[in-house]
């Protein structure tokens, strides 16, 4: 076994913070709040979902019930964020391309499920869906119930969600040469044609970010979701009310163990979009 002399560990030292003092404030800044902010609370739920031994941890992480809220909860994200994608982006395309009555009010207003508490949000979705409120009213004789069902789920997360794919087209919509379009135009192109061949393609990556950003946004909601739904087991309980149950009945490392799936899941789609984000710029490039 070899020993470090006293001098040669000094030397280290000062070579450490030497190397250390060369790095940009900025750098150190960055660094420090992300560790105190993202890398700390996720290690630290690593560590607590760890004291479980791995027989407990994979009969947690795979129980009926947490199956259920896994299908629930991605299902449903993956459903609004993909409707989001389609209905956002044409809500970006009108607020660019079109002038109308109340438009400041209506681009405005997009945001407004930023600022609402999700509590409220849901408080307001459970009541206009409901059986007796405006929108539910009309849907209860064809026998479609929203509130309080796992399509209440969808409609909550939909509405969280839609912000997020519309600001981020919208700037991109705004930046791109009309000249393109009216070169396709003159060479015969349709309308469809050129949306399809010369818009989209540019455009298709920028919808993927939002898509994902939704997504996320999906994933982790509760205050709305679980006013809309009924958050019976089976049926609409979604992954972050189940945490929320297990936290209720002290059962902290069972709701950790379940918000690791839950983590690990979200980081592995979020990998598959940001790789057809790339796929889509390299595409695009050709």
């Amino acid at each position: 076994m070899t020993t470090v002399s006293p001098s040669v560990e000094v030397e280290r030292k000062t070579s450490f913070w030497k190397t250390l003092q060369r790095v940009p404030w900025t750098w150190r800044i960055t660094i420090a709040y992300l560790a105190v902010m993202l890398f700390m609370p996720i290690v630290a739920m690593f560590l607590k979902a760890s004291t479980e031994p791995p027989a407990r941890f994979w009969a947690i992480a795979t129980s009926d019930i947490a199956l259920a809220t896994y299908n629930v909860t991605f299902v449903t994200s993956i459903f609004a964020a993909l409707l989001n994608g389609v209905f956002g982006t044409l809500i970006a395309w009108v607020l660019v391309r079109y002038d109308f009555p109340l438009k400041r009010l209506i681009d405005a207003t997009v945001d407004l499920p930023f600022a609402l508490p999700t509590s409220v949000a849901g408080l307001t979705l459970a009541t206009v869906y409901s059986d007796n409120g405006w929108i539910g009213s009309l849907l209860s004789p064809l026998g479609i119930k929203v509130s309080f069902t796992r399509t209440g789920v969808a409609v909550a997360m939909i509405f969280i969600s839609l912000p997020f794919v519309v600001r981020t087209v919208q700037p991109v919509l705004q930046e791109m040469e009309h000249e393109i379009e009216e070169a396709a135009w003159c060479l015969g192109a349709s309308q469809w044609q050129t949306f399809w061949k010369v818009i989209l393609p540019p455009l298709f990556p920028t919808i993927l970010t939002g898509i994902a950003l939704g997504f996320s946004r999906a994933v982790g909601e509760y205050g709305s979701t679980v006013i809309i739904s009924s958050n019976t087991p089976f049926q609409d309980l979604i992954a972050p009310v189940l945490i929320f149950q297990r936290l209720e009945q002290y059962d902290y490392s069972g709701a950790t163990v379940i918000g690791i799936v839950l983590l690990s899941i979200s980081l592995i789609l979020l990998l598959a979009i940001n790789f057809l984000q790339a796929w889509a710029r390299r595409y695009d490039s050709r």
